[in-house]
């Protein structure tokens, strides 16, 4: 049977894209190590190896590939690239810390090793969490590949992304809606919060460093805001169907933990509609854009269709 576009996923596959994962992932190691090394100076040994065990202990980096593949898209230098590539990578680990400890999600397992507060302990991994935070706008206001105006920019993109109208605030209404009713609108305006915020954040900053038009960006924030509202949903649909040798992490929490998420609320082949939907409503955003270099189209695709 023929499948629509809206049915099922299409990716060229292509070298090219495979080449710029593996390049982008390898450059942002190395500069995490680098800037870790830097903002850790005179850092107490046990609170510096709590934030190495964070940023390096594994992870996809699609924050900081979608900041390079926006970057790329629109021409901007690589070098002006790694600093808000780095940046965001450290607000997403600050916030893994924090979602596993035993206040928030009570999480064992993170990428295969054990949660950052059982390999050290509560508290350091409170600091650790707190440290990598700031380590982000320290990355940021240092960097001496940009113009002062536009890290000022990127610092207030970043934090607005991770504070109470962003990241903090859509993890907030998460912890405190456990076992109550929720609209499948109010529970995606949770999602888009949760973690939309950041990934938006990280498309604004490819954008911001490339220097694209008012117009375009406003289509790169509804292409973003699709690409997380899937995220997240992909992410609940991985944590009924996936295993822990897949994933790296504890799977089944949600139900046990009687969480409201897509599956739950509207089923499980729903959410993968939902998904498809999304795809598709991305690919015409693209085109509306314009876009001719495939990167960017491969790596939404790429994170829609994940497995992982």
């Amino acid at each position: 049977m023929k499948h629509s576009r809206v049915d099922t996923f299409a990716t060229n596959n292509t070298s090219g894209f495979k080449k710029f994962l593996q390049a982008r992932r390898t450059r942002t190691e190395r500069l995490l190590v680098a800037q870790l090394k830097i903002v850790t100076r005179g850092s107490p040994k046990t609170l510096t190896d709590a934030m190495k065990y964070a940023v390096l202990n594994g992870g996809k980096r699609l924050r900081p590939l979608l900041v390079y593949a926006v970057g790329k898209t629109y021409g901007a230098d690589i070098k002006a690239l790694d600093a808000p590539a780095c940046a965001i990578e450290m607000i997403h680990s600050f916030s893994l810390v924090h979602d596993d400890l035993p206040a928030m999600d009570n999480d064992s397992l993170r990428r295969g090793k054990p949660t950052c507060h059982l390999a050290f302990n509560e508290a350091t991994a409170i600091l650790a969490g707190d440290t990598l935070a700031i380590a982000a706008f320290q990355i940021l206001s240092g960097d001496k590949n940009l113009p002062a105006e536009k890290k000022t920019l990127m610092c207030k993109t970043l934090a607005e992304a991770s504070g109470p109208a962003g990241m903090a605030g859509g993890q907030y209404i998460d912890l405190h809606v456990v076992g109550k009713k929720l609209d499948q609108p109010t529970l995606e305006k949770m999602y888009l919060l949760k973690t939309g915020a950041l990934i938006s954040a990280a498309v604004k900053l490819g954008a911001i460093v490339a220097g694209v038009s008012k117009q375009k960006l406003k289509l790169l924030e509804r292409l973003a805001l699709n690409i997380g509202l899937a995220f997240q949903i992909k992410d609940d649909i991985l944590n009924i169907e996936s295993t822990v040798d897949t994933l790296g992490k504890n799977v089944g929490t949600d139900s046990a933990l009687n969480k409201i998420t897509y599956p739950a609320l509207a089923g499980s082949e729903a959410a993968k509609m939902k998904i498809k939907k999304l795809w598709s409503a991305s690919q015409r955003i693209t085109r509306q854009l314009k876009i001719e270099d495939g990167v960017l189209q491969e790596l939404i695709t790429y994170i829609m269709q994940r497995d992982f």
